[in-house]
């Protein structure tokens, strides 16, 4: 009689997503499946980090690049890989490999994900999940790295020449400390939820 094959329990990444160039670093700590796409890791990263996603994006490993192809990209010679059809085990494969990930490239805003660690899928594990961070997301839209800087001196100070215009543009006040794992995972669960009954 044939011995049944026991299917081994999926690996769960533990990956640091940290926006490039803010300091103090404004990171979030996630847990997601390793088998999850790249696409679906660009939703996961929208709600995490705070972005809107009203901009592009595109995801690198190295030379190569992963995104939403278009035809433009070929007639430039720059060929991108289709994001719905890359696994993120496929190209981070071991602790400390990197991923950079890109949303808006007017403003570059640029991410380092790294896979700090392998975890079993536990029975009662719930994923994606954020499980710590620090730092609220800039606003889209604010000019990159130099123009949050700016917004964040012109909000803290009420004598700033462009206080009131940036007070108006924010919409009130913006805290920069503000940051709320259980906020975080408020917002990711109805994601859980959809990708949960995509499976049954």
């Amino acid at each position: 009689m044939p011995t049944k094959r026991i299917k081994p329990a999926q690996d769960i990444y533990a990956i640091k997503v940290t926006l490039l160039g803010t300091k103090p670093p404004i990171w979030r700590r996630l847990l997601v499946p390793a088998s999850m796409t790249l696409a679906k890791l660009h939703d996961i990263l929208q709600t995490t980090m705070g972005w809107h996603d009203c901009h592009m994006h595109e995801f690198r490993a190295g030379e190569r690049h992963f995104g939403r192809p278009d035809p433009e990209d070929i007639s430039m010679g720059m060929q991108v890989e289709n994001e719905r059809n890359i696994r993120l085990s496929s190209v981070l494969r071991r602790p400390g490999a990197k991923l950079i990930y890109t949303y808006d490239f007017g403003d570059n805003w640029e991410h380092a994900i790294v896979l700090e660690k392998l975890l079993p899928r536990l029975p009662d594990m719930t994923s994606p999940i954020c499980i710590d961070g620090s730092l609220a997301c800039p606003p889209d839209d604010c000019g990159g790295i130099p123009g949050f800087y700016e917004l964040l001196d012109a909000l803290a100070d009420p004598n700033h020449e462009q206080h009131q215009e940036m007070r108006d543009w924010i919409g009130g006040d913006f805290d920069p400390r503000a940051f709320s794992v259980e906020e975080v995972n408020r917002k990711l669960a109805p994601k859980r939820r959809r990708s949960s009954a995509a499976k049954n």
